[in-house]
């Protein structure tokens, strides 16, 4: 399945979502103010769902704001908080996966222990949970793909897996694409589609940057993905793309 992000207007969307084999990644519900208004949102969003041609659904949770590893107390129950909103917006709309940013912040936590402390947070999280909604943590500023690969492997719960951001992983960390893919192998359930030359997170259209596919072609082949672009002629060519690798 090849998933869109609900990055641009609706009627685009549903332009987009004709093409075959494709579904809607959603960020309605990544939003503070719609999850202070979760009942009222979810109607509104049931109805352009409606809309769109009620498209295969995966939701991309809260972040802003947030911090799974967080050592204050208040902050990470604000964060328990607003991903089991999030969580109940997957459950009642249908969605089938719920996409969680790791939230490493660079300069402020070190290595040694993080992964630890998400994997903790993730498993009081996850006690009430069963399999129905693949949770999946994404990289984003995250500059080594192991502490990532960690967390997963610690949380032996059958809906946990990965997002495999490959946009952030080319702009955010030193790492080669290679090392990202190898590394992350066998965790990785869906991959975010995007290019940029590595200066900043542009999301252009695959091939118009500097991201190597070649290294990702053997996760594409296996993997959902979601294409984040930021215009409908880049969603469409690199849709295009990725089925050509898909084959």
């Amino acid at each position: 399945m090849i998933y869109f992000s609900h990055l641009l207007d609706d009627n685009e969307m549903k332009q987009l979502l004709k093409n075959p084999g494709t579904g809607l990644e959603s960020i309605e519900f990544s939003i503070s103010e719609n999850l202070d208004h979760l009942d009222q949102k979810l109607q509104a969003y049931e109805k352009r769902l409606a809309y769109m041609g009620y498209p295969e659904l995966t939701l991309h949770g809260p972040f802003l704001d947030l911090n799974p590893a967080a050592f204050d107390s208040m902050v990470a129950e604000a964060t328990r908080i607003r991903y089991e909103q999030s969580y109940l917006a997957a459950k009642k709309l249908g969605a089938k996966k719920l996409i969680l940013h790791t939230c490493f912040l660079p300069d402020v936590y070190m290595i040694p222990g993080w992964a630890d402390r998400v994997a903790d947070f993730y498993r009081r999280f996850l006690a009430d949970k069963d399999d129905t909604v693949q949770i999946l943590l994404e990289n984003v500023l995250d500059p080594y793909p192991t502490p990532v690969w960690d967390i997963a492997a610690q949380l032996a719960h059958p809906a946990v897996g990965l997002c495999l951001d490959v946009g952030h992983a080319n702009c955010y960390s030193e790492v080669a694409m290679s090392e990202w893919c190898r590394i992350l192998e066998g965790k990785v359930r869906h991959l975010h589609v995007h290019d940029n030359d590595g200066t900043k997170d542009a999301h252009l259209a695959l091939g118009e940057g500097t991201i190597p596919a070649e290294p990702f072609i053997p996760l594409l082949k296996v993997a959902d993905c979601t294409v984040e672009c930021f215009n409908q002629r880049d969603c469409q060519l690199t849709y295009d793309k990725i089925l050509t690798i898909k084959g």
